[in-house]
């Protein structure tokens, strides 16, 4: 049994999770579209797309595309090359009279080039910033923590991407150095677009006043495929902002087989610990794929060793990814259920971000998932309760100090 925290609580009062049903019980997808929602729809196709070679052309393409609307927020929109091919790409397409609206977080894109917002806007692009910074507005400093860490693309309401790529030049290349990031990212066809947009357009009203709507935005979306699938989205600004941890709470209790973890940044509180330690106790296999010596967030991963103890010594399974940064975000439970997305497993996602990830109930798609675990496997060097306990003294104490701020990361 998970014990967990409720927003609509008083804080510290505790609900609960309990293992009830499978993730193959029809129960599981109605909890999942009635307790969190929306509804898991049919009819999808989910595409996969890996690393930057990968998923840069389809956004790209999916752009150029366009023919009514495009709707784009990102956490990251760095200066370079990949910020120059996009900015170029949203301008021509405003230019040619297509509605642009594009959100940025003004704290994760502190590194893009001004001139590419100025191009935008006087190509007739609307371009609005999200929580900016004031010096003189202490409303903003008590945001500085509410950040929007969703990365959403939608085209014409009918095509969608989301996974966990920046607009960024991190994410060139196949992996194949410590330059060049693993990723995910997905392009979506079907009635999860919908989701998509909607997802999009929450924080439209919420930074502009505006609602987009209508037929450019929500086309009527026939069926693409066979797959179920939602986006099920969180933020501390509009509410529900431990909704997300609820989900993968309750994903976690679901397993019966295995679970499979691909996260950037793993700092758990004692909620998600306990959940793991428990799934293991009920001879679920659980794995982890984690950053290894390469860290854009070293402090991150500190901490996250720090905690690292009761798990190991349950017998979850650790695994750090040896020739560049992870930056994949992925669950997957019972070769059935896939969670991607935009969130990573630690408090600044399930607390002080908003978060959006696509959920998928398809086995041909779990299927899919699982080789591409087990591809970055192979790419990883285990992580032994034994190692854990005797690594060197000042690796301990840093990683302690590092967990005190377990709760700003």
């Amino acid at each position: 049994m998970i014990l967990a925290g409720c927003s609509g609580l008083p804080p510290g009062y505790p609900y609960q999770v309990t293992p009830a049903y499978a993730v193959d019980d029809p129960q599981f997808a109605r909890t999942m579209g009635s307790l969190l929602g929306p509804p898991l729809e049919g009819g999808n196709t989910i595409t996969t797309l890996n690393n930057g070679d990968e998923i840069f052309p389809a956004m790209l393409e999916a752009i150029h595309s366009a023919k009514k609307t495009i709707t784009l927020e990102t956490f990251i929109y760095y200066q370079g090359q990949i910020g120059g091919q996009f900015t170029d790409a949203l301008e021509e397409r405003a230019k040619a009279g297509v509605r642009v609206h594009l959100l940025i977080d003004a704290v994760g894109s502190q590194k893009i080039d001004k001139n590419y917002l100025k191009r935008l806007e006087q190509a007739g692009a609307e371009v609005q910033l999200y929580h900016p910074l004031e010096w003189f507005d202490l409303s903003s400093a008590a945001r500085l923590n509410n950040r929007t860490h969703r990365k959403l693309l939608v085209v014409d309401g009918k095509v969608g991407f989301t996974g966990g790529v920046g607009i960024g030049d991190e994410w060139l290349g196949h992996a194949e150095s410590p330059e060049h990031w693993r990723e995910t990212h997905y392009r979506v066809q079907g009635p999860a677009v919908s989701h998509l947009q909607s997802a999009f357009i929450d924080h439209w009203i919420e930074t502009r006043g505006v609602v987009l709507h209508g037929d450019d935005y929500f086309p009527r979306l026939e069926p693409a495929g066979e797959q179920f699938a939602q986006v099920f989205k969180s933020s501390a600004e509009g509410g529900g902002s431990e909704s997300m941890q609820l989900m993968y709470l309750l994903s976690f209790a679901a397993a019966r087989k295995e679970i499979r973890i691909g996260t950037a940044y793993f700092v758990p509180d004692e909620l998600t610990i306990r959940a793991l330690t428990e799934a293991r106790m009920r001879g679920v296999r659980v794995r982890l794929i984690l950053p290894g010596p390469y860290n854009d967030v070293p402090v991150s991963g500190k901490a996250g060793r720090a905690l690292w103890g009761k798990m190991l010594e349950a017998g979850v399974e650790f695994y750090e990814y040896q020739p560049t940064m992870y930056h994949v975000k992925m669950l997957i439970v019972d070769d059935r259920w896939v969670s991607i997305g935009s969130t990573n497993l630690d408090n600044r996602s399930f607390r002080l971000n908003a978060e959006a990830n696509l959920n998928v109930l398809d086995p041909k798609f779990a299927a899919e998932q699982l080789k591409i675990f087990d591809a970055d496997l192979e790419r990883t060097k285990p992580v032994s309760y034994e190692q854990w306990k005797n690594r060197p003294f000042n690796e301990k104490l840093g990683e302690a100090m590092a967990a005190l701020l377990k709760w700003q990361l």
